[in-house]
């Protein structure tokens, strides 16, 4: 009997000294010089990272409560797995940032809070916020990462060369067709020195040419309307891209820079040489192009076939997410940077700075902004691009954990086709290598 009410005693102590513990579960707050210390990992390089860090700087000086420090943790393909293994532990940053494309993967991770429980608390406003970004980040009506680093592709040109051959492109309507015909101009008059157009074997691209057809990626409304079970690209609109680029193929016309990781900076190199007239790259990329051209450059909408209506774009580039389990004090502390870097005048610098968009719409009423557009007015057409984009699942891009798997499958798909293979082996092929990939995805969640 003794015993047994031992054994309830200790029982009892070590409820009470769990509990005890339980009281105590708010994570440690870091702090130097009394300033909350906040942790940024980021994937910015080049230009981009300069900004930031200025950036950075300037918020830093403008307070003494935060003090941000950041950290450049490789590409993305590099952070994102680096942070899911350390996700919910001490060793985990208070921000990371993380590719458009896994943003399934930090929903299905548990490792973070979604921006909207710090919106609804703090009664932020974010009708100021470009909506067309937002609407990729929310998911069932919730915001669950702070946009930072968007951008969309658009079609680069040289204007000189293209006039040369006596070819005029409208930039807010350009079809499939229309670039085939300049592309054999261009490769004519130039005696084959330069080439008409290149498309990079890119999953990303084709994603956006297929949207640009309001064509879905997978089913169930591209995972907006539950888990995907399936992908759909095989379909008229995926074999309109493929059709497209080896019509120029035949024709001698079409430049293939490959899949490699150096494979978008040749495809600029070669434009910038004057080894190709045309080509589709992120808008990120303009005010670089712009500086380093030796002839007048311009970009134009993406380009849709005749028979499709010009349909819009998906957003590309990463958002921030917040971790869960840092201390209130620290993650309120991130708050607060994530609400400095979506203001008007910030928004503007990294504009300016970066090429990607301002996700605050005011930002294009700065001074800032206004005088740069002087100067390079072509970083206003992505802009015009993304606003009169139509809002559907279909420019909401792909919710679905499979996707850097199906960017490999399509890449494979694009380059077997540039190399002769049969349009639709190769696009049943991918299709049947995404659709692997999602089923192990779902079993691997529990769907």
């Amino acid at each position: 009997m003794i015993k047994k009410y031992l054994a309830i005693f200790m029982m009892l102590c070590l409820t009470l000294s769990l509990a005890a513990c339980g009281a105590n579960t708010e994570a440690t707050t870091t702090k130097q010089n009394g300033r909350i210390v906040v942790t940024f990992w980021h994937s910015m390089s080049g230009e981009p990272q300069k900004t930031l860090n200025q950036i950075v700087k300037e918020y830093n000086q403008s307070q003494n409560k935060v003090l941000v420090k950041t950290e450049y943790q490789g590409e993305y393909t590099e952070s994102l797995p680096k942070y899911l293994s350390v996700g919910g532990t001490d060793k985990a940053p208070t921000i990371i940032q993380v590719q458009e494309i896994g943003t399934k993967t930090m929903i299905n991770s548990g490792f973070i809070d979604p921006v909207q429980k710090f919106i609804d608390k703090d009664h932020y406003d974010t009708s100021n916020l470009e909506k067309n970004i937002l609407n990729y980040y929310t998911v069932d009506g919730k915001l669950y990462s702070m946009p930072f680093n968007s951008s969309t592709p658009v079609l680069y040109y040289n204007e000189d060369a293209l006039k040369k051959a006596g070819v005029n492109i409208d930039p807010k309507n350009v079809t499939f067709e229309q670039i085939e015909a300049y592309a054999k101009k261009v490769t004519d008059s130039s005696n084959g020195k330069m080439k008409g157009f290149a498309l990079q074997p890119y999953g990303w691209l084709f994603e956006e040419l297929l949207a640009n057809q309001g064509s879905l990626l997978v089913n169930k409304n591209n995972g907006h309307d539950g888990t995907p079970t399936k992908s759909v690209f095989n379909n008229e609109a995926g074999k309109n891209i493929l059709k497209w680029a080896k019509n120029m193929i035949a024709d001698k016309t079409f430049v293939d820079y490959g899949t490699g990781t150096n494979a978008a900076d040749d495809m600029t190199a070669g434009f910038l040489a004057g080894k190709v007239a045309m080509f589709i790259q992120s808008s990120a990329s303009i005010r670089d192009v712009v500086d380093n051209a030796k002839f007048k450059v311009d970009v134009a909408y993406l380009p849709h076939p005749e028979s499709k209506k010009w349909n819009g774009v998906a957003i590309g580039g990463a958002s921030l997410w917040l971790s869960k389990g840092k201390s209130s004090a620290e993650q309120k502390a991130a708050w607060d940077f994530m609400k400095y870097l979506a203001s008007p005048h910030v928004q503007a610098e990294w504009h300016i700075g970066t090429g990607y968009f301002a996700i605050n719409t005011k930002a294009y009423d700065d001074q800032l902004v206004k005088e740069v557009y002087q100067k390079v007015p072509q970083l206003q057409v992505p802009v015009q691009q993304l606003q009169a984009t139509h809002t559907s699942p279909v420019t909401q891009g792909a919710l679905m954990q499979s996707l850097p798997e199906e960017r490999t499958a399509v890449e494979s798909a694009m380059e077997s086709v540039y190399n002769g293979e049969d349009i639709d082996k190769a696009l049943n092929k991918a299709v049947e290598q995404t659709n692997q990939a999602i089923e192990k995805a779902n079993q691997a969640n529990g769907k």
